[in-house]
Order: C-alpha cells, then sequence, then structure tokens
C-alpha cells in the first residue's frame, strides 16, 4: 500500500491575516513522516490588487509568501489572468519557486506562454505517476482584450490527455473553474481522480464525489485550509478521504498580528509614495464630488457622452490636496475595467429603466464578487442622461433618446456581470478597455485637470 497526503488552498485573495498560520500548518504538515508522499497545491486566484502590497508589487509580495508554503504546483484564477495587464502576468512568476500548469491559456499567435506548462507528471518514491493538468475559468470576453486566448475546457482536456495517454497511473485536476464545472469535467472525463478546485468559494468540508471523481474546495480568504488523504494500491487510488481545517483553529503566534499590519503597512507606503494630482477643496470628504469626476473620467477614457456609475464603489471619498496612488487605491479597490457598450435607443430605454425599477432596492443591497470589493452596491449616477420617472421619457444629451439611434455609454464590466441590469449582457455590443483599472483611468483623468504644482510632485508621481 501507498498512502499519499494532499494539501491544498484556492481564492486566497491576498488575505494576507490567514498566512502566518497556513504557513505554520503546511510546513508541519509537509513534514508529516507517517504517509509515504505530501504534495501541496494552489487552485488560483491567490491574488487581489485590492490590498495595497498586492497592488503596490504587481503580484511578486505573493509569489515570495507562497515561495514560503511549499507549493509542488498551481494554476492560475481569473483575478491572476483578467485583473492583471498582459505584461504582468507575464513577469508575475519570475521568482516563483513552484511550477504553474495551466492547460486552456495561450499567447495570441497560439504559443504557450513561458510561464507555464499544460501539465506535470510526477512520480512518487514508490513509482506512482501522478498527472497534473490545470484547467482557468474560460472567459474569451475579458481575456482576448488582455491579449490572450483561452480555450474551453473540453477542447484543453482531450488535448492534454490524448498528449499523456499511458504515461501516468492517477490523474488530478487543479482548475479554477467553480464547483459547477467541476462537477461537468467529473461527469465527462472518468479517468480522473480527484479534482483540486476553485473559483466559486464554496466549502466542501468534507469532499463531494462525482461518479469516480472526489471534488474538493476550500471555500475562499484562506478561511480553511484543504487536506486530503489518498490510498493507492499497485499504483492505483482505492481511497481518497478529502477533509478541510479551519484556519480559525490553529494557533496563533505573539508575532502574527504584527507581521500582518506590516504586509499592509509597506503596501501603503509604497502606493503613497506615488503622487498623483492635487485636488480642490471641493473633493474633501465628498463621495458624490468623486463620483461626477469619476463619470467623466470614464465618459472621457471610453470616448462617449454618457456614463453610468454606482457609488458603492467608493469605499472612501477623495481628499483635498494632494491625491497619491494609495488614496485611490484606497477609494477604488476593486479589478474592474471600463465597457463601452453600443445600444440603440430602445435597448438604453430598457436599461435606464432597469435601473431606475432596482435604483432604490440597490442603495442598500449588499454585494460580494464580480469584482466588487465593496460592501453595498449603493445608488447610480448618470452622466449625459436625464429620465421622467413619471412619463418614462429618457434624455440623452438633452434629447429624448431615438429608439432606432445607436448610443454609445461608459459603463464597468462589473455591470455587465450582475444580474440587475440584463440588457447590457443580452444585446450591449460591449466592448472591454483594457488594461486599465478603473481607479487607474480616475487617477490618470484627475492628474491632467488637477495637476501637481511642483515640479517635486510631479516628479513622485513619475517613480
Amino acid at each position: 500500500m501507498e498512502t499519499l497526503r494532499i494539501l491544498h488552498t484556492n481564492d486566497l485573495h491576498s488575505h494576507f491575516e490567514h498566512f502566518p498560520k497556513i504557513g505554520r500548518y503546511l510546513k508541519k504538515a509537509q513534514a508529516d513522516t507517517s504517509v509515504d508522499e505530501v504534495y501541496t497545491f494552489d487552485a488560483g486566484d491567490f491574488m487581489d490588487r485590492s490590498h495595497p502590497l498586492t497592488d503596490a508589487t504587481e503580484g511578486q509580495a505573493n509569489i515570495k509568501l507562497m515561495n514560503g508554503f511549499h507549493y509542488d504546483a498551481i494554476t492560475i484564477g481569473n483575478n491572476e489572468g483578467i485583473s492583471n495587464p498582459h505584461w504582468v502576468l507575464e513577469r508575475l512568476f519570475d521568482h516563483a519557486d513552484f511550477p504553474v500548469i495551466l492547460a486552456n491559456l495561450r499567447e495570441e499567435d497560439e504559443s504557450m506562454p513561458k510561464w507555464a506548462v499544460g501539465h506535470k507528471i510526477i512520480k512518487t518514491k514508490k513509482n506512482t505517476r501522478i498527472a497534473l493538468i490545470g484547467l482557468t475559468a474560460a472567459y474569451p470576453m475579458t481575456y482576448g482584450p488582455n491579449h490572450w486566448h483561452v480555450k474551453m475546457l473540453g477542447h484543453a482536456m482531450d488535448q492534454q490527455l490524448a498528449q499523456i495517454k499511458d504515461q501516468y497511473d492517477v490523474l488530478i485536476l487543479i482548475t479554477h473553474v467553480g464547483l459547477k464545472m467541476d462537477r461537468w469535467l467529473a461527469k465527462n472525463y472518468p479517468q480522473i481522480d480527484l479534482i483540486v478546485g476553485g473559483h466559486s468559494h464554496d466549502l466542501l468540508a468534507h469532499g463531494e464525489k462525482v461518479e469516480h471523481t472526489w471534488i474538493t474546495q476550500t471555500g475562499k480568504w484562506g478561511n480553511y485550509v484543504g487536506d486530503i488523504q489518498v490510498e493507492l494500491e499497485n499504483h492505483h487510488v482505492t481511497k481518497i478521504v478529502p477533509d478541510t481545517i479551519p484556519t480559525a483553529s490553529m494557533p496563533e503566534m505573539p508575532e502574527d498580528e504584527a507581521v500582518i499590519q506590516g504586509y499592509y503597512d509597506k503596501g501603503q507606503k509604497l502606493l503613497s509614495e506615488h503622487k498623483v494630482a492635487k485636488l480642490p477643496e471641493k473633493f474633501n470628504d465628498d463621495k458624490i464630488a468623486a463620483v461626477q469626476v469619476s463619470l467623466d473620467a470614464i465618459a472621457n477614457f471610453a470616448k462617449t457622452d454618457l456614463a453610468i456609475l454606482s457609488s458603492g464603489l467608493f469605499l472612501t471619498p477623495f481628499k483635498s490636496g494632494v491625491l497619491t496612488q494609495y488614496d485611490l487605491q484606497k477609494a477604488l479597490p476593486h479589478p474592474m475595467h471600463v465597457v463601452r457598450s453600443t445600444l440603440k435607443g430602445s435597448d438604453l430605454w430598457r436599461l435606464v429603466m432597469e435601473i431606475e425599477k432596482n435604483r432604490h432596492y440597490l442603495d442598500h443591497f449588499h454585494l460580494q464578487g464580480m469584482s466588487f470589493r465593496g460592501k453595498i452596491f449603493g445608488q447610480m449616477y448618470y452622466k449625459g442622461i436625464k429620465v421622467d420617472t413619471r412619463k418614462r421619457i429618457v434624455y440623452a444629451n438633452g434629447h429624448e433618446i431615438d429608439p432606432e439611434e445607436e448610443y454609445q455609454i461608459a459603463c464597468l464590466d462589473h455591470y455587465v456581470l450582475v444580474p440587475f441590469f440584463p440588457t447590457l449582457a443580452i444585446v450591449g455590443e460591449n466592448e472591454f478597455l483594457f488594461p486599465q483599472f478603473l481607479r487607474e483611468v480616475v487617477g490618470n483623468y484627475l492628474a491632467k485637470i488637477y495637476p501637481l504644482s511642483s515640479r517635486s510632485e510631479v516628479n513622485d508621481r513619475k517613480k
């Protein structure tokens, strides 16, 4: 008999507050001599640019910390693949001590990214051959504008399985595709023994068995660590026992709090060194002023007259005086991009009616995910649009909209993803404008209209 212990994480999202505990747990488990082998995997979304240290270092701080976790293999999530500009992802793993396994992402010329392999075969001390295949969520609509070619899961699986035919005894997938798609993979590829999953933030406390395949996932944010026992006979799996360990149950050390605060303070310091603009008094603690200038910013960026934004995006107002990258990151931490949507007048009317119908509901609606890093959706604001709700008339640039005319409106990829405004997703011709985040678009606009006054301030911004 052969015994393996498989440790795994997913969707850490730069929740560094759990990293000291997780690091100690992994180190102790990796030294377990009661089993033949210990392997450690991560299933993506390990970084999140809502944390100042991740944002300031473009994820390099995450890689350094993850090197200390001694992963045997990882795959990427959408926060690595979509929330980063192309060139950031190209450099992200330059100093990684672990392989990145990713079968369904290619450069625009169809070549494999230099930092990834489609599969990896590892051999245990007892000569069991374990094949690892990595998959990430296939979002052509957003990967394409970021100069990547993402492949559908079935195509990637068929390709990889053909390449490794007769070369493995055990097949493990490391996926960032969500529980629904993991179940689909399990049903359609019965040769899979184990899926180490992520993306959908499901906590499968003791795993889920679909057909012959075990699926595991540890929820989100490092709240749990996965710990799986595997038994084999004659190089084939006979038993898999998934488990999850709450991070809250792991012992704390006196120095943990200072270490965690140090991560934040370092990020804050790095971002604060970069000055962006010098704002007048009207912006001081006025969230609406921040919303209004941001509407102007995204409209300018998308080259439209019309724009929409929600107040819940702004976690803090801007301040008067010198605005830094840290101030922008604190106010707008979301990894969102501007979208230019083209709509017929009749569809624009419908979109505005959807907004007005949901206005009071959304004002206090608690929201998580879909790139949103705040708490409440908030009020919707318009640029170039006015509504007579009593007569149900919508005006664009002072004129009642023409049902047959085409209009372009600046919005966010977030509004395409949320279920509140289906018109955008269903009939909008949506162009995703990469690579700048919302906060970068706003910051660049503020820098133009409220420039830094002194040479030293300008030089600071250029650092």
